[in-house]
């Protein structure tokens, strides 16, 4: 479609979790570096539109409908949802007149996707986990490029559309104090400390072997625990050495520089975060029952890479715990040692040369 005036514009979609959200405020800034006019396109009042409006840039709300893999009744009104969205998304597109499309993924990016197509705007798409979701698996076909996060992704996507790029990490997460770590704990500064993240959901089994695991952990560490919202145990509120926290938002960064050891599920986003800030870490995927799977799949190949120790959910106990979190302890050099090779760690990089390649191709 082009434009005539000399303003690069690019549209940016993705939603329904904070993990298709946080990868497009990570490349804000550079976005805006290059002199690119922002739009979003997410869902009416996605989880998508709270996140967005902090930033100052024009979002546009269309109807979404999710394509299930399993029976529902909603897998008769949802497609009309989707018709309806592409038809609102191809409307947006046609006012906004970008150069590009950067799609993060989600259900409300493939009526995006599929009209943008439709107007000949050049799509990038990104994928942050192992197997690609069904919702990217219908943006593919019509994609100019594939991002991933997983050497073993490239295998699954068509080849001349695949790149390894990593995910793109907000930069603020590298600028972290210790110091003010150390004082809003209230720790002393001659003991290492552990991070535990239990992610939003399902953090229950985490909470659980982790504070049944703190008579051994603070003989030698203090520790960290984002413990996830109303899970605070008010019982060990005192207890020296041990913080507890519902959800940390700015204080995340400095938390991230004092950590020496982090625990943490094994979502794309959370895992592509340790290793962008080198983070010696212990995983512990959702289990298969409660999830899609992808968290394992990820753990994995983190593990193979060399960047992570996994441990399983269903085999998780306070003393395993324990003793894997000092195993760790004694050979995190050869964790940043591999951390410290890995091409990902330029994601934001190489994603802008993919958008601006696209974009030039207009």
């Amino acid at each position: 479609m082009g434009n005539l005036n000399s303003t690069k514009k690019i549209v940016l979609t993705g939603g329904g979790t904070a993990g298709h959200v946080t990868p497009n405020i990570a490349l804000l800034p550079s976005l805006r570096d290059a002199g690119y006019e922002i739009s979003y396109i997410g869902s009416y009042d996605g989880i998508e539109k709270k996140l967005i409006t902090d930033f100052d840039i024009p979002y546009y709300g269309i109807a979404t409908g999710k394509f299930r893999r399993y029976l529902d009744i909603k897998n008769i009104t949802d497609p009309f949802r989707v018709i309806k969205g592409l038809g609102e998304a191809r409307k947006y597109l046609k006012k906004i007149n970008p150069d590009v499309v950067f799609s993060k993924g989600g259900f409300v990016s493939v009526p995006v996707v599929r009209a943008a197509a439709s107007l000949h705007i050049p799509c990038i798409i990104h994928e942050s986990d192992m197997t690609p979701g069904l919702a990217n698996k219908l943006c593919i076909p019509v994609a100019e490029k594939v991002c991933c996060n997983f050497p073993e992704t490239m295998t699954m996507l068509p080849k001349e559309k695949a790149v390894l790029t990593g995910s793109p990490i907000r930069e603020e997460l590298t600028k972290g104090d210790k110091i003010a770590a150390l004082d809003m704990c209230g720790f002393t500064a001659n003991k290492p400390v552990i991070l535990v993240i239990g992610g939003s959901l399902g953090a229950a089994s985490i909470n659980k072997a982790v504070r049944e695991a703190l008579p051994k952990l603070l003989t030698d560490f203090q520790v960290i625990h984002i413990c996830g919202k109303d899970k605070i145990d008010n019982m060990l509120l005192h207890m020296e050495g041990y913080v507890q926290f519902e959800y940390v938002k700015a204080e995340l960064k400095d938390m991230f520089a004092l950590a020496e050891l982090v625990i943490s599920r094994a979502g794309a986003n959370s895992i592509c975060e340790l290793l962008a800030l080198k983070k010696p870490n212990l995983l512990i995927p959702l289990s298969a029952n409660s999830s899609r799977g992808d968290q394992i799949l990820n753990a994995k190949s983190f593990e193979s890479q060399g960047f992570s120790m996994v441990l399983d959910d269903d085999n998780l106990s306070p003393g395993l715990l324990a003793e894997k979190v000092m195993e760790l302890y004694f050979t995190r050099q050869t964790y940043l040692d591999a951390m410290g090779k890995s091409n990902l760690l330029a994601s934001i990089k190489s994603i802008m040369k993919l958008i601006e390649d696209a974009a030039a191709k207009e």
